[in-house]
């Protein structure tokens, strides 16, 4: 072993010789969060996504001191955000505030065109916040209850719509583990947002959709639509008249929410991964905050940062098995 003049003054004095890039980035690291932070939000601006982000990212800035600009970058089920991220400087300094969609489902749907691994090349952080999804139906549509709309399905095969945010979409999924659990056919009509799925829905052009609480809550409440049930175990606290879906005999097993969180570029310094998850569980522990939380039809999700990225690994077992059972590799 060879060592020039630093070096051995270092190792002399019991000292660590650190290179230059390894000084660097160790500054890096202590100085984070040196300039503002770029949220990328992977929807468009009033979806449920970007609510939970403006509930929460001006908590977090206030605890970094620095200020987060939020920038919904929209496209591709949000693998356009994903991407952007992915190949952004590892300092810190850009966020995903992501979703399963854009981070573990477009890859199992269409390996061809989005050519990159979620859990590879993004560093789970912290999960922020989980929802559930509300199974409803247009105002006018012949079944009132999950068992109701079991027994309807049966009986036309394949001549109900059901309406998500697109092909290879968290809600799509869920659309197809209903059927697959239930041995139902509906007919899935993609549109480009949520959204636009609740408004064809309310206006009876299709008969069902899967969509968020946050999104479809004040429309159940109103009589506008017919909430069948919600995807949790639990009822949501928003939709207290709305059943789970396990309640039903054909779902008993069901129980699926899902999470928003926040990912860094995978080789972002580890220092800085764990500051931002100590700060983000600091603040999804403020009252004021769990409480808008709650109102938006959102959960806090508190785990550590190895639970997140396990939490996020079976995960993507099991969409991997829907995907397959509903034939939609390639379809995306």
């Amino acid at each position: 072993m060879s060592l020039n003049r630093r070096q051995l003054a270092a190792w002399m004095l019991g000292a660590p010789w650190l290179s230059p890039a390894a000084r660097a980035s160790t500054a890096g690291a202590d100085a984070w969060p040196s300039q503002p932070l770029t949220v990328v939000v992977p929807f468009s601006p009033g979806g449920s996504v970007d609510v939970a982000a403006r509930l929460v990212m001006p908590r977090l800035a206030e605890r970094l001191h620095q200020p987060v600009v939020i920038e919904n970058t929209v496209g591709a089920s949000g693998t356009i955000a994903t991407q952007r991220v992915i190949k952004a400087r590892p300092d810190g300094h850009t966020v995903l505030f992501g979703v399963a969609s854009c981070v573990l489902i477009a890859p199992l749907v269409s390996p061809e065109r989005f050519r990159y691994d979620g859990l590879r090349e993004l560093l789970p952080v912290a999960p922020v916040a989980s929802s559930a999804f509300v199974l409803a139906g247009r105002p006018d549509l012949p079944a009132a209850t999950a068992a109701e709309l079991v027994q309807l399905s049966r009986q036309q095969p394949g001549r109900l719509t059901v309406g998500t945010d697109g092909v290879g979409t968290s809600l799509h999924l869920t659309a197809e583990m209903l059927q697959q659990q239930a041995g139902l056919s509906w007919t899935h009509v993609p549109y480009k947002s949520g959204p636009q799925a609740l408004t064809e829905l309310a206006g009876g052009q299709i008969d069902l959709a899967v969509l968020p609480v946050a999104l479809v809550q004040s429309f159940v409440r109103e009589g506008k639509l017919r909430g069948l049930g919600v995807t949790s175990r639990q009822r949501a606290a928003t939709l207290p008249q709305t059943p789970s879906l396990s309640d039903t005999a054909v779902w008993q097993a069901f129980d699926v929410e899902a999470w928003q969180g926040l990912l860094l570029p995978a080789r972002t310094d580890a220092r800085i991964a764990e500051r931002l998850a100590r700060e983000t569980a600091a603040v999804l522990a403020e009252p004021e905050l769990v409480r808008k939380l709650a109102e938006a039809g959102f959960k806090p999700m508190v785990m550590e940062q190895a639970q997140f990225t396990a939490h996020l690994q079976r995960e993507r077992k099991l969409l991997e098995a829907t995907v397959q059972a509903a034939r939609l590799q390639g379809t995306g």
